[in-house]
């Protein structure tokens, strides 16, 4: 997975990469205008570069940026340039699409998780653990694949609720910040016929804005 973040007025000219979970074991090397961040197994954890806007064009980014093909080739010519021999692999898919819980069982160890086998595209289901007061099987949910980043900024990883494996998360429209949206906790429960299961959800479409105007 590849996470990219710019904020020029909160960070300066800086693009952060993140593409797994760091923790305090991670050990960070600097070379020029580029710091490459690992872990204790040698293992890419992230990578900071400075002076950003000289390699790529992010005019107008704040917040999370979605890095193209060509963007993370300019990158990587970059980190080859600066001797460094960690390469970024491009990361295209969408992060939050259509859902549709297939199963909702309660979890063992907790009287609110309920596990869910979670239908993201046609030939894919994933297992995430639920504390959606409204959960149940057959509903048309949004789904924060592993590797979205909210809009709070925080960064949906692969882990475990209560020791049960959680790939996912099941999101609710008070966390997507759209219009209306009921400020309880509470999966969002898509209409049968929003869109197909694994279309991408694009909280500035039309759709996606009118979800609770009813309401």
């Amino acid at each position: 997975m590849l996470i990219a973040s710019y904020n020029l007025e909160a960070m300066g000219d800086v693009l952060v990469i993140m593409t797994a979970p760091s923790n305090k074991n991670d050990t960070a090397e600097t070379k020029d205008d580029v710091t490459v961040i690992k872990n204790a197994d040698g293992e890419l954890v992230g990578v900071n570069l400075l002076h950003a806007s000289e390699i790529l064009n992010l005019t107008g980014a704040k917040g999370q940026v979605f890095l193209t093909a060509d963007q993370v080739a300019k990158i990587n010519a970059h980190l080859a340039a600066t001797d460094f021999d960690s390469t970024l692999i491009a990361d295209l898919d969408s992060k939050f699409v259509v859902g549709y819980v297939e199963k909702a069982e309660p979890h063992p160890d907790s009287d609110h998780l309920q596990i869910t086998t979670t239908r993201i595209s046609t030939d894919d289901t994933v297992q995430i653990v639920s504390g959606s007061p409204n959960m149940r099987a057959g509903i048309k949910v949004v789904v924060a694949k592993v590797g979205a980043m909210m809009p709070s900024g925080s960064i949906i990883w692969p882990g475990a609720l209560r020791g049960v494996v959680s790939n996912g998360m099941i999101v609710s429209g008070r966390e997507m910040g759209l219009p209306n949206a009921p400020q309880v906790p509470g999966a969002m429960i898509l209409p049968d016929d929003f869109a197909e299961v694994g279309t991408s959800f694009d909280c500035q479409s039309v759709a996606a804005q009118n979800i609770f105007a009813s309401e």
